[in-house]
């Protein structure tokens, strides 16, 4: 499984990066407020210690009580709190997904993930690399430390994939035996002219079945991913100010007209608005 699981991850983090930043390494004794998060997501890993965590909204609280990981892909107020006396070791990292809320992955998973140290495969020893790092006094601490939060991810995004914890959407998808190799050969070759045949052909499926089976795990119709694939990734290209055109090869559309149809499709605005509401904000 740890083999199929390579080029699944590789692609999409390759074209979509995520970059770790430290901001917390200490104890929380009483409340801390992140009523406020960034604009991208957050690893918590506990320490030592418990605390509950309560949420804004309608997601449920939570009780964490061993050494534990904390991720949030999108921005999401709430409070930790520890009982009085008590404290919690934590290190905490701001994550930041290029392409903001369209990231493939952070909008592929739920609000919160929750999961003791222990659960996750290989990952003692680049913790205690971590936490030596977090709490210690080294020369470079904070860049070894983002580092290591980025190995942390990779890790925990391989767990969640083999475990098969992820119940729908892309993710979900990855984890299927065959229906991964289409989404991967969408993901490596957005330009290709794939067609319901050939997608059906690279998960060794037949046009009926690859078809029925995706729509149910993946959400969506084949068609649909991957134009939604497409403009993603025209979307990275507009913001970092490439030519329409040039997008238009490299996502599989002939023409600019075709990219702009497809992109209001799924977007609601041509490539042009986008672009200017984003140089707005």
């Amino acid at each position: 499984m740890a083999d199929a699981c390579v080029n699944r991850l590789d692609t999409l983090l390759h074209r979509f990066p995520v970059r770790a930043r430290m901001f917390h390494a200490g104890a929380v004794c009483g409340i801390a407020d992140f009523s406020t998060p960034g604009s991208g997501g957050q690893l918590h890993l506990l320490r030592a210690g418990a605390m509950d965590v309560v949420h804004s909204g309608r997601l449920a609280a939570l009780h964490v009580s061993v050494p534990s990981l904390l991720f949030y892909p999108r921005p999401l107020p709430r409070r930790f709190m520890t009982e009085p006396g008590c404290e919690a070791d934590l290190v905490c990292a701001e994550l930041l997904f290029d392409g903001g809320a369209e990231h493939p992955i952070a909008a592929a998973l739920p609000d919160v993930v929750c999961l003791p140290l222990a659960n996750i495969a290989a990952m003692e020893h680049v913790l205690t690399m971590l936490f030596d790092e977090a709490f210690g006094d080294h020369c470079g601490r904070e860049a070894v430390v983002d580092r290591l939060f980025e190995v942390v991810l990779v890790r925990l995004l391989r767990h969640l994939l083999e475990d098969g914890q992820i119940r729908g959407g892309m993710l979900a998808g990855l984890t299927h035996p065959k229906l991964r190799k289409a989404l991967t050969a969408m993901h490596e070759q957005p330009g290709r002219a794939w067609t319901l045949e050939a997608l059906a052909d690279s998960a060794g499926m037949s046009r009926s079945v690859f078809a029925g089976v995706f729509r149910d795990i993946v959400g969506c119709t084949p068609g649909a991913y991957l134009q939604g694939w497409r403009v993603r990734l025209a979307q990275q290209g507009l913001g970092r100010g490439r030519s329409l055109k040039r997008i238009a090869e490299e996502v599989g559309y002939g023409s600019e007209a075709a990219l702009s149809r497809a992109f209001k499709a799924q977007c609601g605005m041509t490539p042009r608005q986008w672009r200017q509401g984003r140089d707005a904000n």
